[in-house]
């Protein structure tokens, strides 16, 4: 471990006790305070809470979003919309080193059937890395009720995997809060929600949500997958 990934850690580390009780806004306004434009926000595109959070606190933030080549094109037009409404901001598109046409070629077609583990290796935490490699921070929108596997997810914390100080603003966020600020702010939100899509990721493997079931039972259908890798 470098002298610099040693002094993001212990600042991490002191901050996930400082922040631990932070409202979004305070845990932003230190993010922005600490990092400068050393830090990125990644959004899958779902809606723009974390975006208009952020840009509240600077306005011409990064914001990350995983070009898969597998997006519904609902969220590409979201992306797009996001770099209308919020024109400061700097949409970085990480894309994977082979196009879907390449992978196919060395993989076989349809890797995300038989092996959507590396699937997701490939064509997101890879490109994810390289991306988060360029700065000292990364904000993202995980929160606590988004499954068991997030249920103690920190506001500050030491990303041990990409090597950089993870802020998670609104992991204590309920549904309820989350679409309040949705409702009472105005937020884009991915048209494909509405059509009962309540967890969106790539579209060969995201279904729409039985009612009453559980969001992120519309992500890789009837397999025992659950994460794609990105947080833990």
């Amino acid at each position: 471990m470098t002298a610099v990934t040693q002094d993001l850690k212990a600042l991490a580390d002191k901050a996930s006790e400082e922040l631990k009780d932070a409202t979004a806004r305070e845990a932003l306004e230190w993010t922005a305070g600490t990092f400068g434009d050393d830090f990125i926000v990644a959004s899958n595109m779902q809606d723009a809470v974390l975006i208009d959070l952020a840009t509240k606190v600077k306005s011409d933030v990064d914001v990350l979003f995983l070009e898969t080549g597998y997006h519904f094109a609902e969220t590409i037009g979201t992306r797009d919309a996001v770099a209308t409404v919020y024109p400061d901001v700097r949409i970085v598109n990480a894309r994977a080193e082979q196009s879907v046409a390449e992978q196919d070629a060395e993989y076989g077609p349809k890797l995300h059937e038989r092996d959507p583990n590396r699937c997701c290796h490939l064509r997101k935490v890879v490109p994810l890395r390289t991306t988060l490699a360029n700065y000292s921070a990364w904000v993202t929108g995980v929160r606590r009720v988004d499954a068991p596997t997030r249920a103690d997810t920190p506001i500050v914390t030491w990303d041990e995997r990409n090597g950089l100080v993870k802020v998670n603003p609104i992991a204590p966020w309920t549904d309820e809060e989350f679409r309040a600020y949705l409702a009472e702010h105005g937020i884009l939100e991915n048209p494909l929600v509405s059509e009962g899509y309540l967890s969106i990721g790539c579209a060969p493997c995201t279904a729409k949500v039985a009612p009453g079931a559980d969001p992120r039972s519309g992500r890789w259908a009837g397999q025992s997958k659950t994460e794609c890798g990105l947080h833990g």
